[in-house]
């Protein structure tokens, strides 16, 4: 197999008595989006802190190795390899879109014709030329995130650290980001993304790990984490209350609402499940007038394991239920 971009084997922080991370595994493949979900104060921006060498874990963390170097001895390399938006924005708004990106060319220590060169392409790609002479000031939230992120880009980074990179944007600045992730990883770009937004996570990663008060309380694919919360059905509702007396009782495992003539069942959302219910309302002889099928999505997994999950340090058994 090859080695992940990112891996972190019990990562801890704590702040005098309080744990902020309690040991910690990630492990992200290269060319990959790996998602941090979690409420606010979970631990996400620590974890990027630590990860992208701003701050330094506790003494007794785990092993830490970023882009094939050891966070310990490698710390200037994992510095050159990486690429850093943080929550707020690290834009100059008293100076104009291009200076922004030229002064990050400098920090990068390029050429100026290659910083030029490199400055005008990432514009254009992030649809900044037109404001490109204008004071970053003067940008909307959704351009000045762009801005952000093309800044970051000046490096060429194979792996990038994005904190909450669309919070406080409208839905089509939104949408436009995730566009831009995207083509980052299409780039084979490395991308470990912090979010509140389930739909962003849902949308972008390939893996979700969701923290709860500092421990990783589930981690998969969305579909894995949806599978584990129970609560999935298939709601059939019928117009004709003897059709509907007929199915309750051909369907005798299904909850009743006999005020709305509807029956609810159990159901994982499987085209095999659902046949199943189809080919007994045929034998049966009825048809049902409306049918829906409902299955968990990460808004449930998220309530689900931030309300009710509890852990024991080092353990958690519905993380391993999942992997």
């Amino acid at each position: 197999m090859s080695t992940p971009a990112i891996a972190a084997h019990g990562l801890r922080k704590s702040y005098g008595d309080k744990v902020v991370l309690d040991g910690i595994d990630i492990e992200v493949p290269a060319g990959t989006v790996f998602a941090l979900l979690g409420p606010n104060g979970a631990g996400k921006t620590t974890a990027v802190k630590i990860l992208s060498t701003l701050i330094s874990p506790d003494p007794d963390s785990g092993p830490i190795t970023v882009g094939g170097h050891d966070r310990a001895s490698g710390a200037q390399e994992i510095r050159r390899a990486i690429g850093v938006t943080g929550q707020f924005s690290a834009v100059d708004g008293l100076i104009t879109g291009e200076e922004n990106m030229l002064l990050m060319a400098d920090l990068h220590h390029l050429p100026r014709t290659e910083g030029e060169r490199v400055a005008a392409e990432l514009l254009e790609r992030f649809d900044l030329v037109e404001a490109a002479k204008k004071p970053a000031s003067t940008y909307s939230g959704g351009m000045k995130r762009r801005l952000d992120i093309a800044m970051t880009l000046v490096g060429s980074p194979r792996i990038i650290f994005l904190d909450e990179p669309t919070t406080g944007l409208d839905p089509r600045s939104r949408h436009t980001m995730w566009q831009i992730i995207r083509g980052l990883v299409a780039d084979g770009v490395t991308v470990l993304l912090t979010t509140q937004y389930l739909e962003e996570a849902d949308e972008l990663a390939d893996r979700i790990a969701v923290l709860h008060d500092g421990r990783i309380a589930a981690e998969g694919s969305a579909e894995e984490l949806k599978r584990i919360v129970p609560g999935g059905h298939v709601k059939l509702r019928f117009t004709d209350p003897d059709a509907y007396r007929t199915a309750a009782t051909a369907l005798a495992h299904g909850a009743r609402d006999d005020e709305a003539l509807a029956l609810q069942l159990p159901s994982d959302g499987s085209q095999r499940e659902l046949r199943a219910i189809l080919d007994e309302l045929d034998r049966a002889g009825i048809e049902a007038d409306e049918l829906t099928v409902h299955t968990p999505d990460l808004d449930d997994v998220f309530f689900a394991l931030t309300e009710t999950t509890t852990t024991t340090p080092g353990t958690n058994a519905v993380k391993e239920s999942v992997r």
